[in-house]
């Protein structure tokens, strides 16, 4: 697959969440997303000015005189480091719901029989969902960490690393629903992703375009895990299921 793949895959999750059988579980993650990218989005409007400021003092004066480009970038790492700590936020609280979409949005593109709703079995699942998103957290902080200090010391590649670390924080968080509701480890997650890297990109950088603008980045969830469970569907299973007989 190419970066154009996963683009179409993304914006495919548009569709799927207004499916008949699925809107009633898009609802629990879309007003977890409502409430909470509500918070951050009049937080940030208050906060901006300060930011930028900030921002514009990091900038060493031997790089003032190209200040026109690297202020817009640092507007945009602003945007993007907000939307990636709230969407964490909201995918740890909706992690147990977001799980359950996938699998029904894989169930309505596979053609299977839907499982009979139980909370009991969404209530035994969180413990296991909870794990395998700390198994996440820990796979993305030291990077996260890593990326910002060459950001700090190279501020344009820097900033266009950020970026694509940003974009494929979001494909791994949104394609791994998927995957865990069918076994596998987080490990083998990501080396299917690996094979698919330039669609994984094109994935999530649509992601993250989406989630900075105001209003549509409150139905960014649920519209990614549709997505991601639809490339999963349709492309990786098959890769995960040929490497695993090999």
């Amino acid at each position: 697959m190419n970066a154009g793949d996963g683009v179409r895959y993304f914006f495919h999750g548009f569709s799927l969440i207004r499916k008949k059988g699925l809107k009633r579980f898009v609802f629990v993650p879309l007003m977890i997303n409502l409430l909470l990218f509500g918070a951050a989005f009049f937080y940030l409007i208050g906060q901006i000015d300060a930011q930028v400021e900030w921002v514009r003092s990091q900038i060493p004066t031997w790089l003032s005189w190209i200040e026109f480009i690297l202020f817009p970038l640092a507007l945009v790492i602003i945007l993007l480091v907000f939307s990636l700590l709230f969407s964490s936020v909201a995918n740890w609280l909706a992690a147990p719901f977001n799980g359950v979409l996938a699998e029904k949005v894989e169930q309505h593109l596979s053609g299977q029989t839907p499982q009979q709703d139980s909370m009991l079995a969404l209530i035994k699942a969180i413990p296991h969902t909870l794990i395998r998103e700390w198994k996440k957290l820990l796979y993305f902080i030291p990077r996260f960490i890593g990326f910002l200090l060459i950001g700090w010391f190279f501020p344009i590649v820097g900033q266009i690393i950020w970026f694509l670390f940003i974009a494929w924080v979001l494909a791994v968080q949104y394609c791994d629903y998927a995957f865990d509701n069918n076994k596998y480890n987080f490990d083998f997650m990501r080396h299917i992703l690996r094979q698919n890297r330039s669609a994984c990109f094109g994935f999530g950088s649509a992601v993250s375009i989406f989630t900075m603008m105001p209003i549509i980045n409150m139905i960014v969830m649920p519209v990614a895990i549709c997505g991601a469970t639809a490339m999963w569907v349709e492309r990786m299973q098959q890769q995960a299921i040929e490497h695993n007989a090999q």
